[in-house]
Order: structure tokens, then C-alpha cells, then sequence
């Protein structure tokens, strides 16, 4: 009775007209977003987040959830339409979705997706609210030893799932956490590495630092691209997928959906994982796995709906245990924390129109993809033709209005375009944003239980291996940390076997 109580309080906060109104432009941004190439829901929200400072903190993660699991369904359309994938979750569609679309059948592929990404995208939604207040109530009996470990092995999560060497991933992660202590110490009031800036005293902000390690960059990184859009001109008929379409697709949505749930709760590049993941299954679960990769619609359907399932669990770390999963969680996170609001475990109980708004604004928000993406693939495809020497300077300027209106600083333009520059060159080191990100905004947070940990422990750090939970989580980091190391010495053995 509790949850149909709730479920009602939610629906009584999205169908409020202003909720519609940003319900409908966070998703049809995002959907625009995942049709261009070179752009995602990253840099998007990194944009329009200053935006969100003058709404109430509903509309705001409304508007800017919308953009995430938008991103997501845009995505496939690039991805068939021009074998281009508009985000990183979107590239296994190109393998099979392509093809279609050579053979003539780009209308059932891109209807297949849209149909696919609403079914895992609900269930993953149905998931989120049963889940995420269980996760709540059971971690309001954590202390603080419990969160530090929690953070260490989502942290370690997060260097071994991120692109690249993990050397390299745990660099930046420790790189985030040391950012993270620019500023006034929380405890002592003593300024840390400010050099007497009065910008620095409340830190680096994460508005900046996204906009230039994920914006900035990704325009520079683009620029240099000569990326051609060979839009596949055919005429796309027959949305509507067949019977024997959903013969096949139907056990990929089921199977995708349920890998993409599990894979959005794990700290990592969720939506990718489980896209990948998603296909593999279904290459190996099919009778005619010779089929894959020159146009099986299961192979179209399965990552479709893995990606979209794995945006809505996403939500659960976040909202529960206040431990963002991706780099769009940690823009999320720090949405909420601009407007006073701390998610974790009292999170539920403090703001429940807040948590029941957001979730059945995304059933709504679902629905209203649906609707969308059928009849406006004409629209996303004159959208595609839009050049780039057009549309990266509009973004860059954008992006500079965005950090200047956020605290009318100029100093936060000058720390953004740096971090745009160390973004760019980064990727050139293959060194990934990710980790470092995800540091810099749990570093505060997971600097304070440190501290709190220690004080109660009168400054003895066995404290974090004397409580059962906390055991656990370190030595589950341990073993994964050890993987890594374990992984990356093997593949270093066998290149010197091959040279020798």
C-alpha cells in the first residue's frame, strides 16, 4: 500500500504541466544529443546545467534525467542510419543496424530499437523503485568506516571497468581525490592549496571540470576528426516490426533488459558493458550466430534495450548509498548538492516528491520517446547533416556562457578551458576522465568519513577491518585491484614472449 502511495505522489509531481513541459525538453534534447555524433549526454548536461539552477530541484534532475536515458535511444539512429554511433553505448548497434538499413530494413531496425529501449527501459525503471528505497533503508545502518570502504571498492570498480591501462585509471583517480581537497578544510576551517584565490576556497567546481574534460575536449578530440557522414539514403518504411521481428527480438529485449540492470548498478561505463555484454549473448544463445554483424535484428534489439535498462539502475547507487555510477550520475549528484539536497540513505524519507517525481516522470518520459522517435526520424536525419565547423563553435560558446552564468566568474571560464586542454591531451596519453571525475566529486565526501572514522576510532585504522561490512568491501577492492595487476602483468608477459 506504501508504494501505490507513493507511485501516486510521484505521478501528482510529474504531471504537474511545469514537470511535463522539462520531462519533454530534457528528452527530446537528448534524443538529439545521442543522433549527433561526437556529442553525449555528458557533455549535454554539463551544458544546460547551470540552466537547472533556477528551477526547484524536482524539474532540474527531471529535465536532466531526461537528457541521460534520451541519449541513450538517439543513439541507435546515428548508429543505423550512418554506422556513426552518437555515444560510446551505441556502438554495437552499428554492427547489425547498418546492414539492415543496407538491406532495406532501416525502418524495423530503428522500431525494433525504439520498441526495445521502452520495454528495458520500463522494467529497469520498475527495478529502480522497488530497489533503490530497500538499498536506502538497509544503508541508513551504515557509519562512516562502512561508507569509506564502499568508496574504495567503487572507486577500484571504476579503474578496472574504465577504457585504458588501469595504472593509468587509478592515476587519475587518485589525481580526482587530491583536486577534491582544494579548498577550506571541512573540520579545521584552514584554507588547503587555494594560492590565495577566493574562487578556490570553495574548490574546483564540477560544472567547469565536466564542461572542459567532457565538452571542451571532446570538440578539440573532434575537430581533428575527418569523421564522414554517409547518411545511407533509403526510404525508411515499416517501423512497425513484423511478427516474425519480434519472434526474434522478443527473448533479446527480455535478456537485455535483465543484463542491463545488473551491469547499471556496477560503478563503471554501465550502458557500454551491458550493450557489449547484451550482444554476446545473444551470438552465443543464437542458432545462427553467423547471422550477427550482417544484419540479425536480435543483434539490434538485445544492446538496445541492454543500454537503456542500465541508465535507469543507474540511478539506484546514487539515490540510495549517494555513490554515483558514471560520470552522468556525478553530474547528477552534483545537481543535487547545488540545490542543498544530499542523496544516500535519508534521501528517501527527507524528499520523497523529489525520488517518486523523478522515477514516474521517467515512465512518462519513456512513453514519450516512444512517440517521438517513430515519427521524427526524418527530422534526426536532416539534423545529421548539420556541419560541424557549425555546430562545435556554437557548443564551445555555449559552454562558455554556461561556466560564466553559473557564479558570473570568469576565473570558472579559465579553469574550464584548462581542464579542456588537460582533457584533450589526456586522451592523447590514453589516460580516461572518468576515475577522475567520479574522485573529484566523491573526494569531499569521502575525505569527511575518513576523518569522522578516525576520530571515532581515536586515530586507529583498524577500525576499518575490526566491522564486518566494511571488511568486506576492502577486501573485495583488494581482489579487484589484484585482478587488475594480475591481468595487466600477463599481458605484459606475453608481449615480451611475442617479441622474443
Amino acid at each position: 500500500m506504501d508504494t501505490l502511495q507513493n507511485v501516486l505522489l510521484g505521478f501528482g509531481v510529474a504531471l504537474q504541466p511545469v514537470n511535463l513541459l522539462v520531462c519533454f525538453l530534457g528528452v527530446l534534447f537528448g534524443t538529439a544529443v545521442g543522433v549527433l555524433p561526437g556529442l553525449g549526454p555528458v557533455a549535454a548536461i554539463s551544458l544546460l546545467l547551470p540552466i537547472t539552477f533556477q528551477m526547484s530541484p524536482v524539474s532540474a534532475i527531471i529535465m536532466l534525467a531526461g537528457i541521460y536515458y534520451g541519449a541513450m535511444y538517439g543513439g541507435s539512429t546515428t548508429s543505423i542510419l550512418v554506422n556513426i554511433p552518437g555515444e560510446a553505448a551505441s556502438i554495437v548497434t552499428c554492427l547489425d543496424g547498418y546492414q539492415m538499413a543496407r538491406q532495406g530494413r532501416a525502418g524495423p531496425a530503428l522500431g525494433i530499437a525504439a520498441f526495445g529501449s521502452f520495454i528495458a527501459g520500463t522494467a529497469g525503471i520498475i527495478g529502480l523503485m522497488l530497489m533503490a528505497p530497500l538499498l536506502g533503508r538497509a544503508a541508513v545502518r551504515i557509519g562512516p568506516p562502512e561508507y569509506v570502504a564502499l568508496m574504495v571498492l567503487a572507486l577500484t570498480l571504476v579503474t578496472y571497468l574504465s577504457h585504458g591501462p588501469p595504472l593509468k585509471a587509478l592515476i587519475m583517480a587518485v589525481a580526482g581525490l587530491l583536486i577534491g581537497t582544494i579548498g577550506v578544510d571541512p573540520i579545521s576551517g584552514v584554507l588547503r592549496f587555494t594560492f590565495g584565490s577566493v574562487t578556490l576556497m570553495d574548490g574546483i567546481g564540477i560544472v567547469p571540470v565536466a564542461m572542459g574534460m567532457f565538452g571542451v575536449a571532446e570538440i578539440f578530440d573532434n575537430l581533428e576528426k575527418d569523421i564522414r557522414r554517409e547518411i545511407y539514403e533509403t526510404k525508411i518504411r515499416g517501423l512497425f516490426p513484423t511478427l516474425r521481428d519480434w519472434a526474434e527480438s522478443l527473448g533479446a529485449i527480455i535478456r537485455g533488459a535483465i543484463v542491463g540492470f545488473f551491469a547499471g548498478v556496477l560503478p563503471g561505463p554501465s550502458a557500454t558493458i551491458a550493450a557489449f555484454s547484451s550482444y554476446a549473448i545473444e551470438k552465443r544463445l543464437s542458432r545462427h550466430p553467423e547471422r550477427f554483424g550482417h544484419g540479425a535484428i536480435a543483434g539490434v534489439a538485445g544492446p538496445e534495450s541492454a543500454n537503456n535498462a542500465a541508465s535507469a539502475a543507474a540511478f539506484i547507487p546514487l539515490l540510495s548509498l549517494g555513490i554515483p555510477a558514471n560520470i552522468v550520475m556525478a553530474l547528477l549528484m552534483g545537481a543535487l548538492m547545488i540545490h542543498g539536497i544530499q542523496p544516500g540513505p535519508l534521501f528517501f524519507s527527507q524528499h520523497p516528491d523529489l525520488f517518486w517525481g523523478v522515477v514516474t516522470s521517467m515512465y512518462i518520459g519513456n512513453l514519450m520517446l516512444l512517440v517521438l522517435n517513430l515519427p521524427l526520424i526524418g527530422m534526426w536525419v536532416s539534423v545529421l547533416r548539420v556541419p560541424y565547423g557549425v555546430l562545435f563553435p556554437l557548443i564551445l560558446l555555449f559552454c562558455l556562457i554556461g561556466v560564466y552564468s553559473l557564479n558570473n566568474n570568469a576565473t570558472e571560464i579559465f579553469i574550464m578551458l584548462v581542464f579542456g586542454l588537460a582533457g584533450y591531451l589526456l586522451r592523447k596519453l590514453a589516460f580516461d576522465g572518468t576515475p577522475f571525475l567520479l574522485a573529484l566529486v566523491l573526494g569531499p565526501i569521502f575525505e569527511n568519513n575518513l576523518r569522522q572514522s578516525l576520530i571515532i576510532a581515536k586515530g586507529d585504522f583498524s577500525v576499518f577491518l575490526v566491522r564486518p561490512l566494511s571488511l568486506v568491501f576492502i577486501v573485495a577492492a583488494g581482489l579487484v585491484l589484484a585482478t587488475s595487476v594480475s591481468s595487466g602483468l600477463r599481458k605484459r608477459w606475453r608481449q615480451l614472449e611475442a617479441e622474443v
